[in-house]
């Protein structure tokens, strides 16, 4: 008998060390980077038109400048500009969204900044005391197919976006990927990602266009 308490002390033990490592399974890998301060952050207030006005000019030129110019090709991966590219692919910053009109390349400039703000945002929630989420990307680099298919619909638009430069992605900000069934209000949400952007425009770090009709924020690397 006095054998048989430890040995169930030790074996029970090893069930909660187990349940333990493997819960960081459920929510997609995430991991947060800081600990959870005792006290949650204030929501800020942002006006989001005022913040997120950068031109399509701004984005166009420092696209240009430090993108390739992937509309002159019809295909990325038959052309040498492929060499030049990565593929965003970083599963625990966020969600690539079921691209119609682009594919998921960027310049590897642009490819860390899209990381950071994933990884950014997820900080963020934890010092707001909210549950885990994931920023969802809808648009990123535009092909020469690509222009020619949104020509027909706008043609300008298509020709001088910063899309066509590998340095731009949008970010929606109507849905966010939840890693665990606790939610949180999408306006919050959007808040927290806009302290983030916020941010990272004061550091002159990127272009942000706050976009009505598609619902996203428009980023371009600088």
């Amino acid at each position: 008998m006095k054998k048989t308490i430890p040995l169930l002390f030790l074996f029970v033990s090893i069930l909660f060390l187990a349940g333990c490592s493997c819960s960081g399974g459920e929510n997609g890998g995430y991991k947060a980077r800081i600990e959870k301060p005792e006290t949650a952050r204030r929501i800020a207030h942002i006006n989001f038109k005022r913040e997120f006005n950068d031109l399509n000019d701004a984005h166009l030129s420092a696209a240009q400048s430090i993108g390739v110019a992937a509309h002159n090709v019809e295909n990325i991966l038959e052309d040498k500009i492929m060499d030049k590219l990565v593929p965003i692919d970083d599963e625990e910053a966020y969600i690539v969204d079921e691209l119609t009109h682009s594919v998921p390349y960027l310049v590897p400039k642009a490819a860390e900044l899209l990381s950071e703000i994933g990884r950014s945002f997820q900080d963020s929630l934890v010092a707001h005391h909210f549950p885990p989420y994931k920023v969802i990307v809808s648009s990123v680099l535009r092909t020469g197919e690509h222009v020619k298919k949104l020509g027909k619909r706008n043609v300008n638009a298509s020709k001088n976006s910063a899309h066509c430069y590998a340095t731009t992605f949008d970010i929606t900000y109507k849905r966010f990927h939840p890693l665990t069934e606790e939610e949180v209000s999408q306006a919050k949400l959007k808040v927290v990602l806009g302290e983030v952007l916020r941010d990272l425009k004061k550091q002159k770090r990127c272009y942000v266009k706050h976009e009505v009709k598609q619902a996203c924020f428009h980023i371009t690397a600088r």
